[in-house]
């Protein structure tokens, strides 16, 4: 019987270079796993792979060495721990993200929960290509979300409570990126150098700064044979519900517009990056 090599591969088996060989993507979300879907994992390396576990670059975990006449006896074992194979065909791959708030003192917003929501709301849409989304929590930028065709970076839109400020000049000092000056009797926002990072509102010793969390979004990037970075045409986006109008807009134009086998960052310079920059405002708008 003919190996259906394309099927295997969009089930998470990807030919190795050894024969009836393959090496097992599986499906991780966030780069969380639980301790036993580790196990697990580590269990079906031993007694189906090699012995090992390879990590990949978007967090994703591969058992290699996995013979052509386990792998229906491999998935039932894969269902029975939890765990779930990967997306390795056109369409939407596996949401990445940092550990965000739940975790770190920088981060802005919750990356898991939010890699969680756009997985489920995206994971098992087939597309003209593969599509990356990456999520990471603030400004360190962790993730690189510029390298994903969709981007999300955490942040916080700022306001300035003048009442409640005492001129300390903490806030402009901790600007890194001189978005913040001193006057006698105000402190003066430079928005076009804000990056949203929030570090005055975590700085201020008297609440005078206020952060409210949200999402910068980036398109177009890749890190493949085109490198490119994703671009921001938006401003900052403090509700969930527009951020995936925006998402869904996003993606509904790369399946409208691609060719088979054509990425996000080419259709949109073939398009008109004008074209795409009015969809996603008409999205943002509502």
């Amino acid at each position: 019987m003919a190996v259906n090599y394309k099927e295997l591969k969009n089930q998470g088996f990807m030919h190795q270079v050894q024969k009836n060989h393959f090496s097992l993507r599986l499906k991780v979300v966030g780069g969380n796993l639980t301790a036993d879907q580790l196990l697990t994992i580590a269990d079906l390396s031993k007694q189906y792979g090699d012995g090992y576990i390879h990590l990949t670059s978007r967090q994703a975990v591969e058992i290699p060495f996995i013979k052509l006449e386990n792998i229906d006896e491999v998935k039932s074992k894969l269902e029975e721990g939890g765990v779930s194979t990967g997306v390795c065909g056109p369409g939407v791959r596996t949401v990445t993200a940092c550990q965000g708030s739940a975790v770190c003192r920088f981060g802005c917003i919750d990356t898991y929960s939010l890699a969680v929501e756009v997985s489920e709301r995206y994971s098992s849409r087939e597309l003209p290509h593969k599509f990356k989304i990456g999520v990471t929590g603030c400004a360190n930028n962790c993730l690189k979300s510029e390298e994903n065709d969709i981007g999300i970076k955490g942040g916080f839109e700022i306001t300035w409570e003048n009442h409640l400020c005492t001129l300390c000049g903490v806030c402009t000092r901790v600007c890194r990126d001189k978005a913040l000056t001193m006057t006698d009797e105000e402190i003066l926002l430079d928005k076009n150098k804000c990056i949203n990072c929030g570090r005055c509102v975590r700085a201020c010793p008297f609440d005078a700064w206020k952060g409210t969390k949200g999402y910068i979004l980036s398109f177009g990037g890749t890190f493949g044979n085109v490198i490119a970075k994703g671009k921001r045409t938006l401003p900052i986006i403090t509700d969930k519900q527009v951020l995936f109008r925006v998402t869904d807009r996003a993606l509904d134009f790369f399946d409208n517009h691609a060719k088979k086998g054509e990425r996000f960052r080419t259709v949109i310079e073939r398009v008109g990056w004008n074209v795409f920059k009015n969809e996603i405002k008409q999205a943002y708008e509502g």
